[in-house]
């Protein structure tokens, strides 16, 4: 009889991890299909002139959902205003020594700026702020009708999570276009995201709500960034610089690669890369903030995962401390941070870090409306894809 229970308990678990299999493939294979109906929908929108590629990249994180990222707005207005050939130069990886491979690059440096030259001088006249309007109302009229008549493809998708769109990169895009070495790109670039849910789409089929009420529900940013300097953004930038130096911070590091975005009518977006480790010439890794020296790739990796919770408390404490500091946004205006992480394959630690909160939060808390465990507690944080 016991033989019998293991037997059926070893053949219960195996479907299960079966399942989970099957359902993991069958999201791939969703996103797959349903990216290259996104690219379409675009496509239509911009008629036959558009022959430029348009990739759209799917990622799923389990208990957020479904996000699809399109290229910047630049390849599709650079490409449709005008005729020339580009001859498109893609930045090497820094080949300076002292710094373990990232991602994109060696850790702790930025990226060379990509650049895309003109092969000819043919070049249209264009009026590049109705060209830049005109063409984000193509892409929301596409990303908002692909939500609403294939999102319940993704079959997998759980009541609560979402599919976002958006032509927001992950922190690393900042692209410089060079026309005969000049830059021809003076343009506000333009962000735009559209969030529906699975509950929303569900209740669209089932009848239980119209198509307009549907648009209605969807959750859009269509915003310009402006360029206009303000003192207390540049102060805050300055502010986590400095308190995520090598020298101060606990736990992981930045190297002067912290900007925002000003966005009108919505707030302000930090992009933050942080780091762990330096590497030298002999492989071995040294991490700065917590005066270790010589650590293999598992030592360090080690590390990392013991740092990741302290890192994650501090710049949410620091967040909300130092974030009440900003004097320029509306109440309404959301004030968000965006942390790409250091590399840590396989730590099971997330690869982003999103925290989030409305000014009117920071100003109650401020002035003592709000205590400081409240305002915690109305800090959005949002972890990425785990590594």
């Amino acid at each position: 009889m016991k033989n019998i229970w293991i037997a059926a308990i070893v053949l219960i678990s195996a479907s299960s991890f079966a399942q989970t299999k099957t359902d993991e493939a069958r999201m791939q294979r969703d996103m797959e299909i349903t990216e290259n109906i996104l690219s379409t929908l675009i496509k239509q929108q911009f008629g036959k002139r558009n022959f430029f590629p348009m990739e759209v990249q799917g990622s799923y994180l389990p208990g957020y959902g479904v996000t699809y990222r399109l290229p910047s707005e630049f390849f599709g207005n650079i490409f449709i205003q005008t005729d020339a050939a580009f001859d498109f130069q893609f930045p090497e990886p820094p080949q300076e020594p002292g710094a373990s491979y990232n991602s994109y690059g060696r850790e702790g440096q930025a990226p060379k700026p990509f650049k895309a030259r003109a092969k000819t001088n043919r070049q249209k006249t264009i009026n590049a702020d109705s060209s830049q309007a005109a063409y984000i109302e193509k892409l929301l009229l596409a990303s908002k009708n692909f939500i609403a008549d294939y999102g319940d493809l993704l079959s997998q998708l759980q009541p609560n999570e979402k599919i976002v769109i958006t032509n927001r990169g992950d922190g690393r895009n900042n692209f410089q276009f060079v026309w005969n070495g000049n830059a021809i790109d003076k343009r506000k670039q333009s962000i735009l995201s559209v969030e529906g849910t699975k509950s929303d789409i569900s209740q669209l089929r089932q009848g239980k709500i119209s198509r307009d009420q549907f648009m209605a529900k969807l959750k859009i940013i269509n915003s310009e960034v402006t360029d206009e300097l303000q003192p207390d953004l540049e102060t805050l930038s300055s502010i986590f610089g400095r308190l995520y130096s090598r020298d101060l911070s606990k736990t992981f590091f930045t190297d002067d690669n912290l900007y925002y975005e000003r966005l009108k009518d919505f707030g302000v977006i930090y992009h933050m890369q942080v780091y762990a480790s330096n590497q030298d010439e002999e492989g071995y890794f040294n991490l700065p903030t917590i005066r270790r020296n010589d650590l293999d790739q598992a030592a360090r990796d080690k590390e990392v995962k013991r740092m990741y919770p302290e890192f994650e408390s501090s710049i949410k404490d620091d967040f909300l401390e130092y974030g009440k500091t900003v004097k320029s946004l509306k109440d309404d205006e959301v004030l968000m941070l965006e942390v790409q992480l250091t590399r840590c394959g396989g730590c099971a630690i997330p690869s982003t870090l999103e925290l989030s909160v409305k000014n009117s939060v920071l100003k109650d808390y401020a002035s003592g409306k709000l205590s400081k465990e409240a305002a915690l507690a109305k800090v959005s944080v949002k972890q990425g894809a785990a590594q």
